[in-house]
């Protein structure tokens, strides 16, 4: 089939984008690129599909969002919630701690055809259910199956509801991981993942690495998101966030550190030396008001970088502007932003992806 007759944007830089351009899909490849008169005479008896008036582009990918958090659309919060910390309590933990096995299932699939409705083909979902964990990430894999949509999946791990479900939440992420990350298939995935550092006793990162020896899988982690993260690493372990990771040996090019917005210069070179990838989300750090990214001084210094949502929205092209407005805003410089924001999403998530 030749898809063709639509703006056609490849993301690369040799031929980033043909007026009237088309894509020549056999199977689940796509095989050929370019003008659509050229592929028309090369393969004529091809169908075509007319995308005229449309764009034609690969799909997109989102690097970081929580698929059970399509149940808060329109969700209020019964208490007063001043701070992130209490955003946490009362909405996120309040919810998740309610999800059954089913409700896991339907949130999937209703995150998946919005996704692929918004153009987005892959995601990197950070899962939780502490009272449904057992074959949580199995069950969203079927219905990834069943959408079609590529994904990674990971099982937040916590000690905040106690050493049992956490064992579970362990063993949920390291079973999915050696089911999932075979040569077999490339469409589901798995990692290894935790909430955060303030969450996570050095008595829990010690199973962790007992229960990940000999696994070839990275880390999924908030790191830094609010301030509260580096003041409860102070307090309890004399250091600060990244450099408990780095001491536990969590971070390095396969692992994910969601957010990274309250870091210094010391954590973003830790950050690039491991080569640990960063995952900007603007429109959830606005709103849990906790800061930004600071995401031109982490491309400065080399640091793998993507773009997510936190799952504020499926539409990539809503989080990349927000990322600009977010950054100019930081910087009260109207000129940057834009470059750094389709740097992100179009060079940082195939990379991560890839990976």
């Amino acid at each position: 089939m030749i898809i063709g007759k639509g703006r056609l944007v490849t993301n690369d830089p040799d031929q980033p984008y043909f007026e009237e351009g088309a894509v020549r899909v056999t199977g689940e490849i796509v095989d050929a690129v370019g003008h659509f008169d050229d592929l028309k005479k090369q393969y004529p008896d091809d169908q075509v599909l007319d995308a005229k008036g449309r764009v034609i582009m690969p799909g997109m990918i989102n690097a970081h969002t929580h698929i059970y958090s399509s149940y808060a659309r329109g969700m209020g919060v019964s208490k007063p919630t001043r701070n992130f910390p209490e955003i946490l309590k009362n909405l996120w933990w309040a919810l998740d701690r309610s999800l059954t096995m089913e409700d896991n299932e339907l949130s999937a699939y209703t995150t998946f055809i919005d996704s692929i409705r918004n153009g987005v083909t892959t995601l990197f979902d950070h899962h939780a259910s502490p009272h449904a964990v057992e074959g949580s990430l199995f069950t969203l894999a079927d219905a990834a199956a069943k959408i079609g949509i590529r994904g990674s999946f990971s099982m937040e791990l916590s000690d905040r509801d106690g050493v049992r479900i956490a064992d579970k939440e362990i063993k949920e992420n390291v079973d999915f991981i050696k089911a999932m990350n075979t040569d077999e298939q490339d469409m589901i995935k798995g990692m290894f993942g935790m909430h955060a550092s303030f969450t996570l006793s050095d008595k829990t990162l010690d199973k962790v690495k007992t229960a990940m020896e000999g696994v070839d899988a990275g880390y999924h982690i908030h790191v830094g998101e609010g301030r509260e993260d580096q003041y409860d690493s102070l307090e309890k372990y004399d250091m600060r966030v990244t450099e408990r990771l780095l001491g536990w040996g969590l971070l390095g090019p396969k692992t994910i550190a969601v957010h990274a917005v309250n870091v210094n210069g010391r954590e973003l070179d830790i950050l690039a030396e491991t080569d640990t990838t960063v995952v900007h989300n603007p429109m959830s750090n606005m709103g849990n008001a906790v800061g930004s990214t600071p995401v031109l001084g982490m491309l400065r210094r080399g640091i793998r970088l993507g773009l997510g949502t936190d799952a504020y929205t499926h539409d990539m092209f809503e989080s990349i502007k927000v990322s600009k407005i977010l950054q100019s805003h930081r910087l009260s410089d109207p000129t940057v932003g834009f470059a750094q924001a389709l740097k992100l999403q179009y060079e940082g998530n195939p990379a991560i992806a890839a990976l």
